[in-house]
């Protein structure tokens, strides 16, 4: 067949239509299915894959416009087909409706894809100077020296922490990696940063080595890496210098700063900070009998290291709990206070020590202008340091000052997204401002994250309340794994049902085994129920036995009722609180 005479017949053939219009179809349809099919979470090979057979297609489209001809009658050989007859060959416009059609809807497609893209990007967009310590990989073979591996872990996050331009996770979110299998994309999603610091560990006799590297985690690409060899004389010598090297090294790469970091290591003794570490583990699990075991622990530490500032101060918090928890105030509050101020005169720039201090002013002494100054102090000396975000979003929100509260819970969360205590006193803050919808969320996922920590289902319960959903508010009341929270629970829940003899044996039962430590709720059920005078009555001894619920008096949408009455006043100016007008 001679070149002119095969040219037109693949013009004869629509050969050429069928390459123009398949071309722009499979555009179209590979940007359509480029920008749906992420938003359901499709992974990329599938994406990969349906493009490859979009490809592999065209040719075979051109073979079967070569080999078929479309008529009226159906599809036919192209042998079989009367080319005298134009009333069997498709209309010359039909092909310019689908060219046109098509590259009209690709064109829409790629710019819907820019515009998306773009503003997922900006959306979704991690600091740049932002950092995870995930726990360091112990391969000496011995798994005696994890708690080495764990300190150095620890030890970096802390010199890290103190790089002001440096955002830096928490030790509670970093350490749920710690047998970490997901890729470093989706752990800087979860913890919301654009780098990763990883490493192993390996000891072999007096020596040790120690590998870290810097990791981006959009892709994985190690961005810095450095080997420290050293002899292991003072193990937290070589911890501190190898942090204090990291902390330097990573101030160039990511700051472009080659400011030295200065911490002081928390304890040279060995087994005390093996005995913090092991209270720090129970004091994370945040429920009354693990509070105990943390301070054995710290009581441990601190025998064998009399100025380890960092036991002191997370004892002083241990101690504070345990007294709000217990109902032993009176016993446990005055060994925080002497805890806390212990930390300072130690360490008078430890973060935590005033973060302790500050937390013991004000939620054990009711001393608000000197709490919130310890407080600020602790976010001074260490504004990556969730804990003072935190505690300070804690006494901003009894203080009447919501929207400032939020500020900081939200902050205290991106520094330890995965930490229950954040999420938590997130979902008060929430709760307290009336956001019903995104306290519940907030809540839930703080009882995900610790399914077995006190007050874990107490803001889902009071949003239900607040909902009128009695049936969900009784749901979440059940699952409650504080006793005595559950019990005040159980009796909001059981009023919002309008089950009143249920109702009255559950308020019964809180009062016979909360009364000591559970006043303030008491008074709380009450003042639901519409009962004004017991309501005050129990709020008085609330006050008179410092129940530390009584802090929520100026903001709490249980006791809205009670605000007209003088009495809530007068409540109000004894506690130091601002009374409102």
């Amino acid at each position: 067949m001679k070149s002119g005479n095969f040219f037109g017949e693949l013009k004869r053939r629509n050969v050429y239509k069928v390459a123009v219009a398949y071309a722009v179809a499979g555009w179209a349809l590979a940007q359509g299915i480029a920008q749906v099919f992420p938003v359901f979470d499709i992974p990329n090979w599938a994406v990969r894959l349906m493009v490859l057979a979009i490809v592999i297609g065209f040719p075979i489209a051109l073979v079967v416009a070569w080999a078929f001809e479309l008529t009226p009658q159906g599809i036919k050989r192209t042998e079989d087909v009367d080319l005298t007859s134009s009333a069997q060959r498709p209309a010359k416009r039909t092909w310019m409706f689908v060219v046109v059609i098509g590259g009209a809807i690709s064109l829409s497609l790629f710019f819907l894809g820019r515009y998306t893209a773009r503003n997922s990007s900006s959306a979704f967009e991690l600091p740049a100077k932002s950092i995870a310590v995930l726990p360091l990989l112990n391969e000496s073979g011995d798994p005696a020296d994890e708690y080495f591996s764990d300190g150095l872990s620890e030890e970096l996050i802390a010199a890290l922490a103190q790089i002001k331009e440096l955002k830096v996770i928490g030790r509670s979110s970093s350490f749920r990696f710690k047998d970490r299998k997901e890729e470093t994309k989706t752990i800087g999603e979860k913890l919301g940063v654009a780098t990763l610091l990883e490493g192993t560990v390996r000891k072999q006799g007096e020596r040790v080595r120690i590998v870290a590297e810097l990791i981006n985690a959009a892709d994985g690409i190690e961005l810095w890496t450095q080997t420290f060899d050293r002899e292991l004389k003072d193990i937290f010598a070589v911890q501190q210098e190898i942090a204090a090297a990291v902390a330097s090294s990573l101030k160039v790469t990511l700051l472009g700063s080659d400011e030295r970091s200065s911490t002081k290591p928390a304890t040279k003794n060995t087994e005390a900070h093996n005995a913090y570490l092991l209270g720090h583990y129970h004091f994370q699990r945040r429920n009354l009998e693990d509070f105990r075991k943390a301070v054995a622990h710290f009581d441990e530490a601190i025998r064998l290291d009399p100025d380890y500032a960092l036991a002191y101060a997370e004892r002083s918090e241990a101690w504070t709990l345990i007294g709000d928890l217990s109902g032993q105030g009176k016993t446990a509050w005055p060994k925080a206070r002497e805890d806390a101020e212990k930390a300072v005169a130690i360490a008078p720039t430890l973060a935590e020590a005033h973060a302790a201090l500050g937390w013991v002013r004000c939620f054990v002494e009711w001393k608000f202008a000197e709490g919130l100054s310890e407080l600020k102090r602790a976010k001074e000396l260490s504004p990556a340091n969730p804990t003072a975000n935190d505690l300070l979003a804690r006494v901003i929100v009894y203080l009447g000052k919501p929207a400032e509260a939020e500020k900081q819970a939200r902050q205290a969360v991106e520094l330890d997204p995965l930490a229950f205590p954040a999420q938590n006193n997130l979902a008060r803050v929430l709760f307290f401002e009336g956001k019903l919808d995104e306290a519940d969320a907030v809540a839930r996922k703080a009882a995900e994250l610790h399914p077995a920590a006190a007050s874990a289902h107490r803001f889902q319960v009071l949003v239900a309340a607040q909902r009128g959903d009695g049936a969900t508010a009784l749901r979440e009341a059940q699952l409650e794994p504080d006793e005595g929270y559950r019990r005040f629970e159980l009796a909001l829940a059981q009023h919002v049902r309008g089950d009143r003899e249920a109702a009255d044996a559950a308020l019964a039962d809180l009062i016979a085994n909360g009364r000591d430590q559970l006043a303030y709720q008491i008074a709380e059920i009450y003042a639901v129920r519409g009962d004004k005078d017991k309501a005050f009555e129990w709020l008085q001894i609330s006050f008179d036995t410092h129940d530390t619920g009584t802090l929520g008096l100026l903001i709490d949408p249980l006791l809205r009722d009670l605000r007209p009455d003088p009495r809530y006043k007068s409540l109000l100016a004894k506690l130091g609180l601002p009374v409102a007008q």
